[in-house]
């Protein structure tokens, strides 16, 4: 144990999250993901006992979001449903990442589910959670750690 390390976050987790560059991707995928089939060549790590809210709430207490583009978050959209629209699971994730300050609401992508899969092809690992909700599903992009550029 680390203090200020939340407990869920593996050490093979943690040296994934430090060895990310700016721009590198992590998916964050529930349990009904194709995770090993698309991790090939990448990190695959495994948090069986998470639920995705859980999850996120730990990576994110550590991982800076991209600043630099529009979207530094993503989630798999839900097929057969109208544009926009959002799972509980989704809604309480995004909700709990714009209420604590990560992003703003509009900073957050829906990805049709095949064009999901063939971001997750370029992204550096793949967290698998328990999470049982289908389409549960997220992208986040890393930022940077900085001091203000002097002048």
């Amino acid at each position: 144990m680390l203090k200020g390390i939340d407990p869920l976050l593996t050490p093979e987790l943690l040296k994934v999250l430090a060895e990310m560059g700016h721009g590198d991707e992590i998916v964050l995928a529930d349990a009904n993901f194709t995770a090993a089939t698309l991790a090939k060549g990448k990190p695959l790590l495994h948090l069986a006992g998470a639920g995705m809210a859980r999850t996120m709430e730990a990576i994110i207490s550590l991982l800076p979001l991209d600043q630099d583009v529009a979207e530094p978050v993503a989630y798999m959209q839900v097929s057969h449903q109208p544009e926009g629209w959002r799972s509980a699971l989704q809604r309480h994730v995004i909700h709990q990442l714009v209420e604590q300050g990560h992003v703003q609401a509009q900073q957050v992508e829906a990805i049709e589910r095949f064009a999901f899969y063939e971001r997750v092809k370029q992204a550096y690992a793949i967290v698998l959670t328990g999470e049982l909700q289908p389409y549960g599903n997220f992208i986040l992009k890393k930022g940077v750690i900085c001091e203000p550029l002097a002048g």
